[in-house]
């Protein structure tokens, strides 16, 4: 086997510009496949984590799947019923301390009671749409995303008391409003209130910053008029992958709709999945490109040295040691490949991981590449490359063990 080795050293070296070409051509291909691959895969953990961390990872409302039984359905074999609703539509979740107990005993999370309830926002004659919430501040702390996006004020504001709100610095600005400012909360009954900005916030994304303000649940349930009312229970879990699970037996017990993170971002995450297949289809293609050039130089050396091979199996070297040799070439050549490429792609991953650029369009957002450092990269692209180098040097290295010794010897090759 060493002179295998010896043989196969000295077909590569005698060919040193071809060779070097053909490692280059590998090493292009296995460094852009890993920058790719790093790049793609930290923009999707990146934007999963944000799904994750932007909201809760199990929502209950108080809408069901299923309208409830009617008493005309019990009593009569056959009857339809369409388009049923009470006088006054005042849904919530009923008995919501007997639900949020049940919960807080086998949650492995936080959760939080709600109150949303759809109204306008009013300062010096401007109206500005928005979702009126109220919540529980100590226990939104535990499951909201924007307690870390204050700009002014503070989540814990809205519990020193008196009527206060948080609201996002993009409705402040269309309002005219700075914080201290009292602006108006009018609920869809036309109920109005006096409240005092007490904080406000920027999370980046418009819908929030624009179209939520945040109250106390004992204001907001007298804003809209439905006291002791909750309308929604948002979740934090210790594992967001457990949120189906925990999310299937919410539903069953308490009735309402329950809704996992996953299931509500159902479309995206299939998207990811494709998004994957199409990358690592890219990065076999490369390989497979950068397999042409090894199959090349594979193929010029068994038909140069086929009177070497020749002599090689007068001497009594067997057909499986002629594909051995030729298959050591092209995956000799792989390796070497794979291993500059590996330099070479950790090179282009640190150089994108130090790009800055600005996303906002008032420029005060700053932010970078999403890269994900993982060897994962590194051994899936090491792997299509020397399995393109084997197929590439498999071919050539098959057709030199099936050659006639007699028939190199006499020429008539």
């Amino acid at each position: 086997m060493r002179l295998i080795f010896d043989i196969a050293f000295t077909h590569i070296a005698g060919r040193g510009r071809q060779t070097l070409v053909a490692i280059l051509g590998v090493a292009v291909g296995v460094g852009f496949s890993i920058a790719m691959a790093a790049l793609m895969q930290g923009g999707q953990n990146d934007f999963v984590e944000q799904l994750v961390n932007t909201m809760p990872h199990v929502q209950i409302t108080d809408e069901r799947r299923a309208p409830p039984r009617q008493p005309a359905q019990d009593a009569f074999s056959t009857v339809a019923i369409y388009g049923l609703r009470p006088r006054e539509d005042r849904r919530g979740i009923i008995n919501p301390t007997a639900a949020l107990a049940w919960l807080e005993d086998w949650v492995p999370g936080r959760f939080a009671p709600s109150l949303k309830t759809q109204g306008v926002i009013r300062y010096a004659g401007r109206d500005v749409g928005a979702a009126v919430i109220g919540v529980d501040p100590a226990k939104e702390q535990g499951v909201s995303p924007i307690i870390e996006d204050f700009r002014q004020g503070s989540f814990a504001a809205l519990a020193v008391g008196g009527n206060n709100i948080v609201i996002g610095d993009t409705m402040a600005n269309r309002l005219g409003a700075k914080l201290g400012d009292t602006v108006t909360a009018v609920s869809s009954t036309g109920l109005g209130r006096n409240f005092k900005i007490a904080g406000l916030f920027h999370t980046g994304t418009t819908a929030r910053d624009e179209g939520e303000a945040y109250v106390l649940l004992k204001n907001a349930q007298i804003l809209s008029e439905r006291a002791n009312a909750i309308n929604e229970i948002r979740i934090k879990l210790d594992d967001p992958n457990a949120a189906p699970a925990i999310a299937r037996r919410a539903e069953a017990e308490l009735g309402y709709k329950s809704v996992a993170w996953q299931q509500a971002n159902e479309s995206i995450l299939q998207a990811l999945v494709i998004r994957n297949i199409i990358m690592y289809t890219v990065v076999a293609a490369i390989m497979l490109v950068a397999g042409f050039g090894i199959f090349n130089i594979i193929s010029t050396i068994t038909h140069e040295k086929a009177r070497d091979i020749a002599i090689m199996k007068s001497l009594g070297f067997p057909e499986r040691d002629m594909r051995r040799l030729f298959l050591l070439e092209g995956v000799a050549i792989g390796a070497a490949g794979s291993l500059l490429g590996w330099a070479f792609g950790l090179s282009m991953v640190y150089a994108l991981s130090l790009v800055r650029f600005e996303i906002a369009a008032t420029g005060q957002e700053l932010t970078k590449l999403p890269i994900a450092w993982s060897f994962l990269h590194y051994l899936i692209a090491a792997a299509f490359a020397l399995g393109s180098a084997a197929v590439a040097g498999y071919l050539p290295a098959r057709r030199a063990a099936k050659l006639n010794p007699v028939d190199i010897i006499r020429g008539a090759t």
